[in-house]
């Protein structure tokens, strides 16, 4: 438990993600291989279920600590973690317990179904042998939450620095069907569970922001052109019958679009395509908040299946037949794909569509009509370009439509996590409806440190109320916020839902009589 504990400090010390890579190389260099493996498991969502309340736990302390209720509730909103502010408000321990992660876990697993009695002597004898840091881990482990900023993409890299195996096969493997009871660490990470060879996927080939004229880019003729969807990128692989998706983020999402699976698994012989997965109902684009219903779900129920409906937007072809052909010219891997596709019946699978240009003119309307059908804008292809890995200036554009704005009052404020913990970071974001402020947005990035710090003294002297971490302002801040698309949501109290709400600009030649009206802002959604 010290090691797992010491690792956690480390991680939560450092923004840097080498240095978090450093740290888990340096933990599974030492940590017996059960207790490896349970780290792998709750990085990556394989958790034992809770197996004590959060309001028991509570209880147990102010029993233990006399405090009185609201004098807790007070640290707790001070802190903004609960198995942390435990961790802190605890006395010394009296005693010294060492067992590896896994022992604490299996005995955790193990005290679910027990009475609250026999849970409390648990819990109680753990938290008097265990110092701050290591409590705060058990409460952790007892609450099934370790948002600390690894991602799983930043653990397959420590395990890839580790191991030496490729990158995406420990994703493939650590995302797989197993364990920490069924598989060894070594076993895990060589893939024995897994058939890695049919499902190996491709680098991507990515596109940087135009940051030129479009006459700069010479002859129109010299370039493929068609439209930027917001949805997930996928690499769709189909090999010795097998059919595998994987998100650009390097996570194999196959399970997440069954009926995908089943229109690729009709397609005669073995290819990789790249493509955007979205929501697509009656012919239409959805938005990308409609296709975030079907993101990281366990089960796709057949309502779900019926209610947010998927297609694939096909673009690009990496490999036929087991023959690689990145390095091929785009205009050829097009053609191949269009010859590909003759054979498709299904309506889901749809080859991108090339827009008909005669000069460069002609773009800037498409583009600025292009968000009217949920599209981002305009990617710019060379036809000669071979299909690089990440990005290549000049080969590939993106040129997206400008951003939506309005202008809004800040009613709420949070600190932030980590290196921002000290400072009020998270806003959120309000118009005016009739005489009543409704909330529309909440923005954590766009502000300089500097404007950060100064709206955090502000804060600390304007706050009316305090709900946990939440404190209520007084609403006098003006921001332009900035999003990439809007939409109607029965989900949220104003009835809309934004599209990557960021701060543009604080705005503080504005009082809150110059911000958006709900009307005004629902207004945007009928202008598309």
């Amino acid at each position: 438990m010290k090691d797992f504990s010491n690792l956690i400090s480390a991680i939560e010390i450092t923004n840097k993600t080498n240095a978090k890579i450093d740290a888990l190389v340096e933990y599974f260099k030492v940590a017996p291989d059960k207790d490896k493996l349970w780290l792998i498991a709750l990085f990556t969502g394989k958790r034992p279920s809770r197996p004590v309340k959060s309001n028991l736990m509570k209880s147990w302390v102010m029993e233990i600590t006399q405090l009185p209720e609201w004098l807790f509730l007070e640290s707790y909103s001070s802190v903004g973690d609960l198995g942390e502010t435990i961790a802190l408000l605890l006395p010394n321990p009296e005693n010294n317990i060492e067992k590896p992660l896994h022992i604490w876990i299996d005995e955790l697993i193990k005290l679910k179904p027990k009475t609250d009695e026999e849970k409390k002597a648990y819990v109680l004898e753990a938290w008097n042998g265990l110092e701050s840091q290591e409590r705060l881990i058990f409460n952790k482990l007892i609450g099934g939450s370790f948002r600390i900023g690894v991602s799983k993409k930043t653990l397959v890299n420590a395990l890839a620095k580790l191991s030496g195996i490729d990158a995406n096969q420990l994703m493939h493997s650590i995302i797989g069907n197993w364990t920490p009871d069924s598989i060894s660490f070594d076993d895990l990470l060589n893939g024995e569970h897994i058939n890695y060879d049919n499902s190996k996927p491709y680098p991507f080939c990515l596109a940087y922001s135009l940051e030129k004229e479009l006459q700069d880019l010479g002859d129109e003729k010299d370039w493929q052109v068609e439209y930027k969807w917001d949805g997930i990128r996928g690499q769709i692989i189909k090999r010795k019958e097998e059919v595998f998706i994987w998100s650009r983020g390097e996570e194999l999402v196959t399970e997440q679009f069954p009926e995908l699976v089943e229109a690729i698994a009709k397609l005669e012989g073995s290819f990789v395509i790249d493509g955007e997965i979205l929501a697509i109902k009656d012919s239409a684009v959805l938005l990308f908040n409609d296709l975030q219903k079907r993101l990281n779900r366990k089960n796709v129920t057949k309502k779900l299946l019926e209610d947010v409906p998927v297609g694939l937007y096909i673009y690009d072809i990496l490999e036929l037949d087991d023959v690689d052909l990145r390095e091929q010219s785009m205009e050829n891997r097009r053609k191949k794909l269009e010859v590909l596709l003759q054979q498709n019946t299904s309506n889901i699978l749809k080859l991108s569509e090339i827009i008909d240009f005669k000069n460069w003119n002609e773009l800037d309307a498409l583009r600025n009509a292009a968000r009217s059908f949920n599209s981002e804008g305009l990617m710019l292809k060379k036809k000669s370009s071979v299909y690089h890995v990440g990005r290549k200036k000049g080969d590939w554009w993106k040129w997206k439509v400008d951003p939506l704005t309005i202008d809004a009052v800040m009613i709420y404020a949070q600190k932030g996590s980590g290196r921002r913990s000290s400072k009020y970071t998270d806003y959120t974001f309000a118009v005016k409806n009739q005489d009543k402020l409704v909330t529309v947005a909440k923005a954590y990035s766009g502000l300089t440190d500097v404007e950060i710090s100064e709206i955090s003294k502000w804060v600390n002297k304007n706050a009316i109320e305090k709900f946990g971490p939440v404190r209520t302002v007084k609403p006098e801040l003006v921001f332009e916020i900035a999003f990439e698309g809007i939409a109607y949501s029965k989900r949220h109290k104003s009835g809309v839902a934004l599209r990557f709400p960021r701060m543009k600009r604080w705005r503080k030649d504005k009082t809150v009589n110059d911000i958006d009206t709900i009307e005004s802002v629902k207004a945007l959604i009928e202008a598309k």
